[in-house]
């Protein structure tokens, strides 16, 4: 006979780790309770200076580093079932870049590649690598130092997943939001006179009425905390507001840096801090009431102590079934008509002569030309001579649409993760949060698919002004967005409660016991020999299954107790269906624990209480062993 040691995965309760030796063929696999793990890791991205900047609509050759870039990845796992999502500094993720990182990852960690997700804070002091990108993918000819870089740029998001999967271990996770009072994010999209709508007004203008657009003041928080220890390895943090603080020609993690160094001051510099961008499309710092802007510092420093003052108050997360949902988006592109295609390179090429051109018309025909090379298997113009971000193999000639990925990340019925591409105006993040049935729903833009740029609501095409004319989907494409992510969140919730409903779960004894009638795991406890005393009226949630022959038969009284014991009692649910074959065979299995050499009062019960969620529990008695 082989021996395995009880271990109370599959019939769970904080009270009890009972190990006894049985038959293995005794707890079938179906009842084995997966253990949710986690794990953290960063990789260094910066790149060499000189590297051409992103951010804005003229070449920047970065001077040096103010705060390195980093890929950050967490790695969740439970069975069979694996998520992982990266965070990088970086001004956004081309569909180029995540399709490479997440073939890599998924081969290397054997996650698979649709539940990877790569995502970008939006640094706007970050390299604009797009198009040395497209050359290193083509094997064209390259600067070599370009080269490295787009070879260091792609490995440091793999080497982090694959470095997340290796430490993912058993881990306590809490999870909420926080109010972040001081005033760090606006809307930056104004209501004017004669109802039009503007980007960057300040209220100095006698014009504008008042801001568009809400904010979103919640910060979204996850902790990871060592299962063993108690330590903190990780905090994932989430807030709606642009990464457009810095400005100048040093590279940056913008506001992002601040966070962490604030965390690690009081939780160590081992911390891995992740921040997740929300939908902050039309969020900026600006503050149109100010002519001062609030800095990279004061922001991420202010962030970092709502983030600490509330992460002692999460609640913690119970149920920890992972699920993993995402599904493919056909975004609608803009047109990009020949017409359209030969006016954008007039306006470019006057641009590049030194000529001024108005500012929206620069973006205009910047847009056009990405748009005719998505759309186009034979673009009107040479995006090449033109472009540097925006520059796509993968989706070159993709037609009238635009593929985009939503994914759902979800632990039990508390936390879901949901990332979107491009950059969301906060009302559709808004849309989720409201419409989600999670407890704790944090979404993340900018993740997988940067070539929609901006992604506004349908209300605010009608407005116009510079996120409209700088988006290449067409309206309703955000409620396309809002409207896959519920619907994943709700599959997914669904999951959740049909695992709950069947799987054994966590949960405090006393709910099933009343207290009289049970004792803590390895207690010891004394009561005198004969009769035991009545239990109130009120006491008998549970009927027995099946009793030790050698205790009394009455079935309202509580068993006799040797002079001193060790006292294990366990409550649980089954995988199997109610008055299944399953069921009965797994109770008739148990009920040979009784057989168990210095097994005393052993009890096999069923749960009567309609309270109480559990369907059974065991209790069972051990000589002591002084």
């Amino acid at each position: 006979m082989r021996s395995a040691s009880f271990v109370l995965n599959h019939i769970c309760c904080p009270v009890l780790i009972l190990a006894a030796t049985v038959s293995a063929a005794m707890w079938p696999e179906t009842l084995h309770a997966e253990v949710l793990q986690v794990g953290v890791a960063e990789q260094d991205i910066t790149p060499p200076s000189g590297f051409p900047m992103a951010g804005y609509y003229h070449e920047r050759l970065a001077e040096g580093t103010l705060n390195p870039l980093k890929a950050k990845a967490i790695v969740f796992r439970e069975g069979d079932t694996a998520a992982a999502l990266v965070v990088c500094d970086l001004i956004g993720i081309c569909s180029d870049l995540s399709r490479e990182i997440r073939k890599l990852a998924a081969a290397q960690t054997g996650i698979p590649e649709s539940n990877i997700v790569i995502s970008a804070t939006h640094s706007h002091t970050a390299p604009d690598y797009m198009k040395e990108l497209v050359l290193y993918l083509g094997k064209e000819k390259q600067d070599p130092l370009r080269a490295e870089y787009i070879e260091k740029l792609i490995s440091g998001p793999v080497a982090a997943i694959v470095a997340a999967n290796a430490n993912a271990k058993p881990a306590s996770l809490t999870s909420g939001v926080a109010n972040q009072e001081t005033p760090v994010s606006y809307n930056r999209r104004s209501k004017m006179l004669e109802l039009t709508l503007q980007t960057w007004q300040a209220e100095s203008n006698p014009r504008r009425l008042r801001a568009a657009g809400p904010i979103d003041p919640q910060i979204g928080l996850l902790a990871i905390r060592d299962a063993a220890d108690g330590t903190t390895r990780g905090i994932f943090s989430n807030f709606a507001l642009h990464c457009d603080t810095v400005g100048g020609a040093m590279w940056s993690a913008d506001y992002p840096f601040f966070i962490e160094r604030t965390l690690r001051e009081s939780l160590g510099s081992e911390l891995i801090s992740i921040f997740g961008t929300g939908c902050c499309g039309d969020i900026n710092h600006a503050n149109p009431a100010s002519s001062e802007r609030n800095k990279a510092d004061f922001i991420g420093n202010s962030l970092g102590k709502t983030i600490r003052a509330r992460l002692d108050q999460l609640p913690t997360i119970e149920h920890t079934h992972l699920a993993v949902k995402s599904e493919v988006v056909q975004l609608p592109l803009e047109e990009a008509t020949p017409e359209q295609v030969h006016r954008s390179t007039q306006t470019l090429d006057l641009i590049k002569n030194g000529g001024k051109v108005e500012f929206f018309d620069h973006v205009l025909a910047y847009k056009k030309l990405i748009l005719d090379q998505l759309r186009h298997q034979q673009p009107a113009a040479k995006s090449s001579d033109y472009l540097t971000w925006g520059r796509s193999r993968a989706l070159a000639g993709i037609g009238e649409t635009l593929p985009v990925d939503v994914t759902v990340i979800s632990i039990g019925d508390e936390l879901a993760i949901v990332t979107l591409p491009g950059e969301i105006f906060v009302d559709l993040g808004l849309a989720i949060k409201q419409a989600s049935p999670f407890r704790t729903t944090i979404v993340v833009e900018l993740s997988n698919v940067v070539e929609t740029i901006y992604i506004p609501h349908r209300a605010a095409y009608a407005g116009g002004s510079y996120e409209v004319t700088n988006s290449t989907v067409m309206p309703g494409s955000g409620e396309m967005l809002v409207e896959s992510a519920v619907r994943l969140l709700r599959q997914a919730a669904s999951e959740n409660e049909k695992i709950k409903s069947t799987q054994p779960v966590a949960e405090d004894v006393s709910q099933s016991w009343p207290a009289h009638s049970r004792s803590a795991s390895m207690r010891l406890v004394s009561a005198p020999a004969g009769p035991p005393a009545e239990p109130p009226a009120a006491a008998p949630n549970i009927q027995r299954l099946a009793d030790n022959p050698k205790t009394a038969p009455n079935p309202n009284a509580l068993p006799q107790r040797a002079p001193a014991m060790i006292e294990h009692t366990v409550t649980f649910r089954l995988k199997h269906a109610p008055d299944s074959k399953e069921e009965a065979s797994f109770l008739k299995a148990a009920a040979e624990l009784a057989s168990i050499p210095g097994v005393r009062d052993f009890q096999l019960r069923r749960q009567t209480s309609p309270k109480n969620s559990h369907a059974f529990g065991i209790a069972m008695g051990f000589d002591s062993p002084a």
